[in-house]
């Protein structure tokens, strides 16, 4: 029997860190794990005992820091000893179209067993692509016309070639990237049907929607509405009998600017007599020019409705960030404190919503998460957590605290005693650090450390000329879960 969804996170932090560990989760179920994302350092965080183990890979995005080791990965299952599988892959259509491109300088040519031979090795020779989520019913093929000539089409899934009056190809001469340009018959406008629709729309995905159904019972589905990121993605849940799991991926999440996408009807600016647009089946220019709306207003619902009853690890970023989530913004958006851990931060960051960190392993339960510990399940229940420097903090009201949580403009952080700059006190807090998920009163002197053995016992460790002393102390997190201070 399924009892929960246990979370380890491999790497929460974005591609620009100084702490260099990107993003990755393993998910394991009953017997079941798999990897979602790939970008931390899975030979590091797993081995390759533990990356053997692994059941699927799970990719939402193209992005480096989601998919760093994904050729890597499946060198290692190929040529590795006592490797014998090929990765098994959990993703799009079109996200694997994309690995496929962004992977094969490192796949696709090596030499023969015996090293004598320069060889060609096909993409599916070291990766099994099982496709999550619907498959788009038009897509964009290199046609071989005959003496080296190449076409572009636009085909539905049996080949039939689409005209210009329903799809149209737009090539930006900047990137040489085609893009699909497609006339909705319900608005009668032209929109990007990648951005426009949401996977339950029938007038451009296929009905079924792959979800994957692992032999344990529980499945694997692919959801779109809800990500705006720019590169194609998806979100991914994980579903058992009375657990409900969303990683969200990255995504500007933002409900207002949800709304604009669908309400906006935007004015084409065509650089083409009509006529000539008309007519065309290819056009060069920037496909912003062409596109008439954003995102259907069934994309809008399905993004609101998206995280319904659910636990979800969500991205999260300071301001300005255009592609992520600000923290700013968190009441723009329809996720609940209680049912959302924070990911993707920057390496320093104050937030009142639960905060993941690379080592944590939170498990699922129901509709709520808990830290795993040990063997005890921890809620969270801190009125501010804190990251800096690759260390974790946990801070609770006190009116006699001696850290102070201050506000400026939506963004939250925190010093010890008062510092301008920061901006508005809000409250003060008695400020603990966490090693292993045990928590301790922070330090003051800078000579003291907390130091993890190899017994998984926490040392106090002093700093002296002549070297150092250590005791084994106790956490006090329990006295924390009692209110006691």
């Amino acid at each position: 029997m399924i009892n929960g969804i246990t979370v380890k996170v491999l790497g929460d932090c974005g591609p620009f860190s100084t702490i260099g560990k990107s993003i990755g989760y393993q998910v394991r179920i009953g017997k079941s794990s798999y990897l979602v994302d790939c970008g931390a350092p899975i030979f590091q965080q797993l081995g390759g005992e533990g990356l053997q183990s692994i059941n699927g890979l799970i990719v939402t995005h193209c992005h480096d820091d989601h998919k760093r080791w994904f050729s890597d990965h499946a060198l290692y299952n190929r040529y590795a000893l006592n490797a014998s599988k090929m990765v098994f892959l959990l993703t799009t259509e079109l996200i694997n179209d994309e690995l496929l491109k962004t992977s094969r300088a490192a796949l696709e040519i090596s030499l023969s067993l015996d090293s004598k031979r320069i060889v060609d090795i096909p993409y599916d020779a070291l990766v099994s692509h099982k496709v999550i989520g619907p498959h788009p019913k038009y897509k964009i093929i290199t046609v071989n016309k005959g003496n080296g000539l190449l076409c572009l089409q636009i085909v539905d899934r049996d080949g039939k070639v689409i005209g210009p009056d329903r799809a149209k190809i737009v090539i930006n001469k900047k990137t040489d990237r085609p893009r699909l340009l497609f006339k909705d018959p319900d608005y009668g406008e032209w929109i990007e049907p990648e951005s426009f629709y949401s996977f339950s729309s029938e007038v451009f995905y296929e009905k079924d929607r792959n979800v994957y159904k692992d032999p344990e019972g529980f499945t694997i589905e692919a959801v779109k509405d809800h990500v705006w990121h720019g590169v194609s993605g998806i979100g991914v849940r994980f579903k058992t009998e009375n657990e409900s799991l969303i990683f969200s991926s990255d995504t500007a999440h933002d409900t207002e600017l949800w709304r604009q996408l669908y309400l906006e009807k935007r004015t084409p600016r065509i650089p083409l007599t009509q006529k000539e647009f008309v007519e065309a089946s290819i056009i060069y220019g920037d496909i912003n020019d062409y596109i008439e709306r954003t995102w259907s207003e069934e994309r809008f619902h399905g993004a609101i409705e998206s995280f319904n009853n659910s636990v979800v690890i969500h991205d999260i970023a300071t301001r300005n960030s255009i592609v992520h989530t600000d923290y700013w913004k968190l009441n723009n958006t329809v996720l609940r404190k209680d049912k959302t851990i924070l990911t993707h931060s920057p390496d320093r960051m104050t937030s009142e919503w639960v905060l993941s960190d690379v080592g944590k392993s939170f498990h699922i339960k129901g509709g709520d998460f808990f830290e795993v510990v040990g063997e005890t399940l921890y809620p969270l229940n801190a009125d501010v957590y804190h990251k800096e420097a690759g260390r974790y903090y946990v801070g609770y009201k006190s009116a006699n605290g001696k850290t102070t949580v201050y506000e400026d403009d939506g963004i939250l952080d925190l010093s010890q005693g008062k510092k301008s700059g920061l901006g508005s006190p809000l409250y003060q807090v008695d400020l603990y650090e966490c090693i292993a998920g045990k928590y301790f009163p922070t330090l003051e002197d800078k000579k003291s450390i907390y130091w993890e053995r190899a017994d998984g016992k926490i040392e106090l460790v002093k700093l002296f000329k002549e070297g150092s002393s250590g005791k084994v102390v106790d956490h006090c997190r329990d006295n924390l879960l009692k209110g006691e201070r």
